[in-house]
């Protein structure tokens, strides 16, 4: 989906959840004045606040929707990962007023004997409201997925978690109106926690998303894969991606060639990748390359022997970019270490160490690789 089409989904149902939010904040701040019911207020304030969630979704979707420029030439992108951050904010905001004001209805209820009184069409409204909002958050959560806006699925999941807080307050209405039974500042409390629960889970993802997560490792695979495919590429290393927003990446890759390819030949390898990573992948990409010389028998059992050595450590993920200079006598590779490794650089002076004991005539250089895509 193109991005202006993306961004016209996103705001269209955003404003969808407007106009559903402010209709239900009407109506239930009319039931709870008439009823003087803390827990309907609430979930009228809560409605609000989805309200401003979808008006930040909006001004967060046309934000990032601007063009690079020079102060921020990578686009503005992550904007959309802060406007998910604010709707987590909201989310937690309204499960704190939700657990503080059914405290308070409790502690009113127990001292002053005050009860809510409701008549029959509070129930209908209520009981509407419900469906309403579960339509709501369905709604988003399938455009959120479809078009994979992360705003919309936390305020999809907010909206459900809503229906589920209006659940909660349609059974102590009825209890109150039949039984004359107290429970909706107990029930209050409780959705209130489910409600801080998401609100936290949203928050994690947001954050997750502007520190920078670790990309799929099917979809670092599927990149390493097509790139092999090219026509001169021997292997595909250190494969680096930043996102900047959706579907706007950068990165940068090294791939192994043969050591007797002419610089005209390495470039066309260049730009098939670059176009390839920018037309599928939607990705400006840096090439590095290794050069392999492994065509005689003396790299080829020098090769082995190293692999034998570097065996015996299973923090170390991969070796790359090996040669030898046999005119210099220098021997140079990269050895990618797993972040489950404490002290990577030991770990590699471990290695050089038994590779020198083995042969003291060739200088060794092992650069440390970052595990940003194996594991």
């Amino acid at each position: 989906m193109k991005e202006k089409q993306r961004e016209k989904e996103i705001i269209k149902t955003s404003i969808i959840g407007i106009i559903g939010n402010v209709i239900l904040v009407l109506f239930k701040a009319f039931v709870g004045i008439i009823a003087n019911s803390v827990s309907i207020i609430m979930d009228a304030i809560n409605n609000f606040t989805d309200a401003l969630s979808s008006i930040i979704t909006i001004i967060g979707t046309k934000l990032s929707g601007k063009k690079p420029n020079k102060k921020h030439p990578y686009g503005y992108g992550r904007i959309e990962y802060m406007t998910s951050t604010l709707i987590a904010i909201l989310i937690l905001f309204a499960g704190g007023m939700a657990i503080y004001e059914s405290i308070k209805s409790i502690i009113d209820h127990y001292q002053n004997g005050t009860m809510p009184s409701f008549e029959i069409y509070s129930i209908i409204i209520i009981a509407a409201a419900i469906v309403v909002k579960v339509s709501i958050g369905l709604y988003f959560r399938h455009k959120g997925k479809k078009i994979e806006s992360d705003a919309l699925k936390a305020s999809g999941m907010d909206a459900l978690f809503d229906s589920i807080l209006s659940t909660a307050t349609l059974i102590g209405v009825i209890l109150a109106k039949f039984a004359n039974l107290y429970v909706e500042g107990f029930l209050g409390i409780i959705i209130g926690l489910f409600i801080l629960r998401s609100g936290f889970e949203v928050l994690k993802e947001s954050l997750g998303l502007m520190i920078g997560n670790r990309f799929d490792k099917e979809y670092v695979t599927e990149i390493k894969k097509a790139i092999n495919s090219i026509d001169g590429v021997k292997g595909t290393y250190d494969l680096i991606l930043n996102s900047y927003g959706h579907n706007k990446n950068i990165g940068s890759v090294h791939i192994g060639v043969s050591d007797n390819l002419t610089a005209k030949e390495i470039q066309k390898i260049e730009r098939d990748i670059t176009m390839l990573m920018y037309t599928k992948y939607n990705t400006i990409m840096t090439i590095g390359i290794y050069a392999e010389n492994f065509s005689d028998d003396f790299s080829k059992e020098y090769y082995s022997k190293v692999l034998d050595i570097i065996k015996k450590y299973e923090t170390v993920l991969q070796i790359h970019g090996f040669y030898i200079d046999k005119d210099l006598m220098l021997i140079n590779y990269d050895l990618v270490i797993s972040f489950d490794d404490n002290n990577p650089e030991e770990t590699i002076s471990k290695i050089k160490k038994e590779k020198e004991e083995l042969d003291s005539n060739y200088k060794i250089i092992i650069n440390y690789d970052q595990d940003f895509s194996l594991s």
